[in-house]
């Protein structure tokens, strides 16, 4: 806008390179805020305010919105969220890859079933609008907006058994969809490779996707598949949306392991033609050639039938744990390498010292092989063993980074700056990893459209609105940073370790970042889609 009259405001932010999250090119201006809202974005002077935040130098730009994350297991623990402050983010999109914390039927099984996440929650409360609630009683430092996850509600109804639901269930299943859609969640998702997401048939996540549907709800999906069957796994993301009318996210594209390296180009081909062909479909990626999560993932699904503590009987009988190091030992002699996988994370127990090496150095270590040894890990330790996979190519990562399809998100969900083990330093870096080496140094992307894909493209994924651009009456989520210093520092042997370069963060129109320290103020909120 052009100011024609001086314009009061509670704060200005004066002096900047405007980058409004829009992909448009970057202007100078200045940003007039008012209450939690943006009064003014002006090129033209003409705002005052009782306080002035000197942008000279710096790019002014909607706060990041980070489409994937599971800070719904950490946010109460930590709300103070600096890992995500210092990077300019100031919304989470929680409920990923199937699990989110409700609802809860059991309180014993979805707390076990997602120990590798090392959950710091009490648990109190059964549905959506509980978990919200509770999350609002911590007054978080960023703004969380919530999924339902498939998992979750397979464990509500079915419990952990490897088997399809009946008409009865179905309908429950659909219903907790829909309830949770009433309580204000703006997604769905599911996590096929997980136990007990894995177990559900086409029919049942396609039923359960037209209720999300029915409901207007995004569809997120960590898919079937993230190698050999990588493009079978698009395809049935992109059917099942096409059939249901969904919103679809497909989570992290990724291909995993170095046979399936090059596959992301012919996944983003089928991207590129179903939404020609009227899907409503994107995807996101993070910047490491790295994934996390837990080491059951690598064995078979019928181990994991009844849940971790099932698992656990079964590893305590010679006979079906042979069995079952049988079939890990077949798939570790294949396209997953043992020298690829750290241990990131790990409950108390004997092998305290596994964190941080390799499954292959563990094995070596104990005298035996990678199977034998992951095993061993997660018999010992409450099978919640957590990893970090080398598996990824940069030249793949690159391509699902530059698509126009494409948001940034972190899929992290350490809050804390400071801790033990060796997360992925992707919760500690992801936004400021693609300012500092995608576009300032490698130039794979122009600021302006990296911006976007941190902003307004995930608004409109999620349905945030008034949120991820700079104009007037937007809610004044806004990130201040220096293009010439912002980098990730969080590495894989040090992960904790803040971003720098990011001078200031508003959020609701407070100061959460100042002179590129993370305030403690905390004027986030829950999210509730209405």
């Amino acid at each position: 806008m052009t100011a024609n009259r001086p314009i009061a405001c509670d704060l200005v932010i004066s002096g900047g390179t405007i980058l409004d999250g829009t992909g448009d090119a970057a202007r100078p201006g200045d940003v007039g805020v008012t209450g939690d809202r943006i009064r003014a974005v002006t090129d033209a002077g003409g705002l005052t305010a009782p306080r002035v935040v000197d942008a000279a130098g710096l790019v002014v730009c909607p706060g990041f919105i980070d489409l994937h994350s599971h800070a719904d297991f950490s946010i109460a623990g930590h709300p103070g969220a600096d890992t995500a402050l210092a990077q300019g983010v100031t919304t989470l999109l929680t409920g990923n890859c199937g699990w989110s914390p409700f609802p809860l039927s059991d309180r014993d099984a979805l707390p076990r079933a997602t120990e590798f996440l090392q959950p710091e929650l009490d648990w109190g409360w059964s549905d959506a609008a509980g978990y919200a609630d509770a999350v609002d009683a911590t007054e978080p430092a960023v703004n969380i907006a919530l999924q339902v996850g498939h998992s979750s509600i397979r464990l509500a109804v079915l419990g952990s058994d490897d088997r399809p639901p009946d008409e009865d269930e179905l309908v429950r299943m659909r219903d907790l969809v829909a309830q949770a859609a009433d309580q204000g969640v703006h997604g769905f998702s599911t996590g096929l490779i997980y136990a007990p997401g894995c177990y559900a048939d086409t029919a049942e996540v396609a039923a359960l996707v037209q209720a999300a549907a029915e409901s207007g709800l995004l569809y997120s999906t960590h898919m079937r598949n993230e190698s050999a069957q990588l493009l079978e796994s698009v395809r049935e993301a992109l059917d099942t949306a096409a059939a249901s009318g969904a919103r679809l996210e497909i989570s992290h594209l990724k291909a995993m392991g170095p046979s399936n390296h090059g596959t992301v180009d012919a996944a983003l081909r089928l991207i590129d033609q179903a939404a020609a062909d009227g899907v409503d479909v994107s995807c996101d990626v993070y910047p490491y050639t790295a994934s996390s999560t837990t080491l059951t993932s690598f064995l078979p699904t019928w181990s994991m039938d009844g849940g971790v503590d099932q698992l656990l009987e079964r590893l305590s009988d010679p006979d079906t744990r042979a069995w079952v190091c049988s079939e890990l030992r077949e798939q570790l002699a294949g396209d997953v390498d043992p020298a690829a996988i750290v241990i990131a994370d790990l409950p108390p127990g004997p092998h305290a010292d596994a964190v941080g090496r390799s499954l292959a150095d563990v094995a070596a270590g104990l005298g035996t092989d990678a199977a034998d040894a992951a095993l061993r890990l997660l018999g010992d330790h409450r099978g919640a063993v957590a990893i970090v996979h080398h598996g990824m190519a940069d030249r793949d990562v690159s391509a699902a980074l530059a698509h126009p399809l494409t948001s940034v998100a972190s899929d992290g969900w350490t809050m804390r700056p400071t801790g033990s083990g060796r997360p992925h330093p992707r919760s500690f870096g992801t936004f400021s990893r693609v300012l500092g080496r995608f576009v300032r140094e490698g130039g794979e992307l122009e600021l302006a459209e990296a911006v976007r894909k941190m902003t307004s493209l995930p608004a409109a994924r999620a349905g945030l609105r008034d949120r991820g651009v700079l104009s007037s009456g937007a809610f004044a989520d806004v990130a201040v940073l220096d293009p010439a210093t912002v980098i990730d520092r969080s590495t894989f042997d040090d992960p904790w370790q803040l971003s720098i370069g990011v001078a200031h963060v508003l959020v609701a129109g407070q100061p959460a970042v100042r002179d590129g320290a993370v305030t403690g103020d905390r004027h986030g909120k829950m999210l509730r889609r209405t």
